[in-house]
């Protein structure tokens, strides 16, 4: 079979890179750094409101953790709930159509109980972030590193990107840090947090299919058998668990711990640690529950998933007592029932879960930097306590906190968030604060 010359493409240019290295320069209402459920959130939300808003993300895919560390589970949506009291969701916004849109394709499992879990598809949850950021004129730009942020006083005024295309420099009227790790506040050359006393440990997520639900073990026996014979098998965690999805044929399986240092070598290093505990994990599924996952194949490993390394220095510092006690601040945008969660220890980690009529607050001062005028922390780099971080850095709160920082920039426009009107915030954030249908 001859191909016609005119199709067949030969020629070639010579190129080189130009000595100026004249970076492509972007300028925007709201620049949100970081796509997870807290970055598109707040993107989402600014776009709404009729923001010119950039979304960057490190990684080259948008969904932050969620669907690329593969979390699997929506926690911290709703309230608690038992015999008399049925939980209600307490956080809307973009979850709202989430929700309805994930549960009309048949992505969605419940699991209700003191606390409520949702394990979803991650692979239809990127889409539907994808195509919900595709139907708005929000500007994308993945794979980009943030290494130098412009600060003029106390206000951010650039933020310099490094991509494998080249650099980008990107201007704004205010900035939402949805990284995690609190990247653009740290990149500011601004006051961070981190434990002070060892690592807050990672879970190297896993999905496997083929499993047979049929044979599945219950959670509270599962939990029995790990504590009992994790150092048989070698692998560090006493606890977690296979969370089976009836009717799909796949697992979830929560079981490792993985420390996430702020270094690049070491991390690089923990993303082969992550996967060779899950091997071990796998030898013990397969040896205890033959039934259930002898046939069992891995579907997908994730990013290592990081649960709290560097977050800011907030106007409030969130703590463990107010979270405990419920306190209702007079600047809330955000409230939450999920338990202190705090993966300090490398064998196990704290689950202190809280009464069914429990209710606890973020405030704007958490989501607000100190020392910036147009700087908001959305996730898990809001400021809190160790132990209170680890209450509200779940996907329920983070999305609550991204509605939040998209709305008091867009109130505080070219001035400051630390004096916007909390009531018009807090009338934009009611669903947020006051529903219970």
């Amino acid at each position: 079979m001859s191909i016609d010359p005119k199709l067949l493409r030969t020629e070639t240019k010579v190129v080189r890179k130009g000595k100026d290295g004249a970076a492509q320069k972007i300028s925007v209402d709201i620049c949100v750094v970081g796509s997870g459920a807290a970055g598109t959130s707040a993107a989402l939300e600014a776009a709404a409101l009729g923001r010119k808003v950039a979304l960057i993300d490190g990684l080259p895919s948008l969904g932050g953790q969620a669907v690329n560390s593969i979390v699997g589970t929506f926690c911290g949506f709703f309230s608690n709930g038992d015999d008399k009291r049925k939980p209600y969701q307490v956080t809307h916004g973009i979850a709202d159509a989430m929700f309805k849109d994930l549960e009309a394709q048949g992505a969605l499992h419940w699991r209700v109980g003191l606390t409520t879990v949702v394990m979803y598809d991650e692979v239809l949850l990127q889409r539907w972030i994808e195509e919900q950021i595709r139907a708005t004129d929000i500007i994308v730009l993945v794979g980009a590193i943030v290494r130098n942020v412009v600060m003029e006083g106390r206000r951010v005024r650039e933020l310099e990107l490094a991509t494998r295309y080249g650099d980008v420099r990107v201007s704004a009227q205010g900035f939402i840090d949805a990284t995690g790790d609190a990247a653009l506040a740290w990149q500011a050359g601004l006051p961070c947090r981190e434990a002070e006393e060892g690592p807050i440990y990672g879970t190297q997520m896993v999905v496997m299919e083929n499993i047979d639900a049929k044979y599945a073990p219950t959670r509270e026996e599962f939990a029995e058998r790990v504590a009992a014979k994790h150092k048989q098998y070698g692998f560090p965690r006493r606890d977690g668990f296979a969370f089976v999805a009836p009717g799909r044929g796949i697992a979830l399986v929560n079981m490792t711990h993985i420390e996430t240092p702020l270094d690049p070598i070491r991390m690089s290093k923990i993303q082969l640690d992550g996967k060779a505990q899950v091997d071990k994990v796998i030898v013990f599924l397969k040896a205890e529950y033959p039934e259930c996952f002898k046939d069992a194949l891995v579907r997908a490993f994730g990013q290592p998933g990081i649960r709290q390394t560097r977050w800011i220095v907030g106007a409030h510092q969130l703590t463990a007592d107010e979270v405990r006690s419920g306190a209702k601040f007079p600047d809330a945008i955000a409230r939450c029932t999920w338990p202190i969660e705090l993966h300090s220890r490398e064998a196990g980690y704290i689950w202190e879960p809280f009464a069914p009529d429990h209710m606890h607050y973020v405030p704007l001062g958490s989501i607000a930097a100190a020392d910036a005028d147009n700087l908001m922390a959305a996730g898990r780099c809001m400021d809190g306590d160790a132990a209170a971080l680890s209450s509200v850095r779940v996907m329920g709160p983070c999305m609550a906190m991204g509605k939040a920082a998209a709305n008091a920039l867009d109130l505080a426009g070219a001035g400051s968030v630390h004096q916007i009107d909390i009531a018009a915030l807090q009338e934009r954030l009611k669903d947020n604060l006051l529903r219970t249908d």
